[in-house]
């Protein structure tokens, strides 16, 4: 099964206090209502992320970055697995963005921080107190969703 991503993105809020290296993965089954991201549905949309290449970006933005971020890719958990170790290896956290509730056992094994819920617009975003959507950091199990608050401010 071929893993395709966008070009990654170098993100600054999508993971509180980290520089992440982002990937959005295409083929998303989910299709959520309202979903901005409407264009990842389609699996050939995209580059293919092999190990190679992915190995290639991860040199590159070596000290530049401390976390890489997949936005989606969990409905091919054997890639994304490969992905996790390798970034691992590089000493850089994880992060998966999912439209899911729960991901695999072996997917949280390799991941520093999970977000998980579709996209409801009644319910809004990470930013909002009533969404459904979660932001864990999995070593202590703490919801981070306050650190999407406008009124949050890091303190140094």
């Amino acid at each position: 099964m071929v893993f395709n991503s966008f070009a990654p993105q170098i993100c600054f809020q999508e993971v509180p206090d980290e520089v992440s290296l982002a990937f959005t993965i295409t083929g998303c089954p989910l299709r959520c209502q309202g979903c901005h991201s409407q264009d990842t549905w389609d699996p050939e949309t995209g580059i293919q992320l092999n190990n190679d290449n992915f190995q290639h970006y991860l040199t590159r933005y070596q000290g530049l970055v401390s976390c890489v971020l997949f936005f989606g890719g969990e409905w091919n958990p054997a890639a994304l697995l490969d992905k996790l170790s390798l970034a691992k290896k590089h000493g850089l956290k994880t992060c998966l963005y999912t439209g899911k509730t729960k991901v695999s056992q072996h997917l949280i094994a390799q991941l520093d921080y999970l977000k998980t819920g579709a996209w409801r617009p009644n319910q809004g975003g990470l930013e909002k107190e009533k969404t459904n959507q979660r932001f864990i950091e999995l070593a202590t199990g703490n919801l981070l969703n306050f650190k999407f608050r406008e009124h949050h401010h890091a303190i140094s």
